[in-house]
């Protein structure tokens, strides 16, 4: 396996990298339940994305110039008793899923998070996404709660696996 560390490019989120990030997010709108709403966005969405990071890390991945995946680390509550707190997002093209881009683009948000003051990453799960709290458990991540049926994707009823990992 090649090392994602060496052999990708990373660089903070940007205005511009908006049309390929909704290309990655629409994929997984419309082929999974990684991301939990059922219908394609638009570009404008990415504005909305970009919002939620204030002043928190955030990543793309390219290989060669192009963007082959994107990470952020956002507040998990606004109230200052919670700024050491982040909820964690990324999501990889799926062309280079399975070689240790995410993994990688994890370490990078977790040393970034460090950095930038952030204690403690929470991840909020779909429960018909076994493979992502699968991917979770192996990068040291516990299991913290879980709310049954609160999601509906597809006709299907979903829980939320709540996971957290102190870094």
């Amino acid at each position: 396996m090649t090392n994602p560390t060496t052999e990708y490019e990373y660089s903070p989120l940007c205005k511009a990298d908006g049309p390929e990030v909704i290309s990655i997010f629409n994929h997984y709108i419309k082929n999974s339940y990684a991301a939990f709403l059922e219908e394609p966005v638009s570009d404008g969405f990415y504005e909305y994305m970009f919002g939620l990071l204030g002043s928190f890390p955030s990543a793309v991945i390219r290989n060669n110039g192009a963007l082959v995946g994107f990470g952020m680390l956002r507040p998990h509550n606004p109230m200052p008793a919670f700024a050491h707190t982040a909820e964690v997002t990324y999501f990889i093209s799926p062309s280079y899923t399975g070689k240790g881009i995410g993994g990688a683009m994890l370490s990078y948000l977790e040393k970034k998070g460090r950095e930038a003051g952030i204690t403690c990453i929470l991840a909020q799960i779909s429960s018909l996404n076994e493979g992502s709290i699968r991917f979770h458990e192996k990068q040291g991540f516990t299991h913290c709660g879980k709310f049954q049926n609160i999601g509906k994707k597809n006709g299907y009823l979903f829980d939320i696996i709540w996971m957290q990992k102190i870094i």
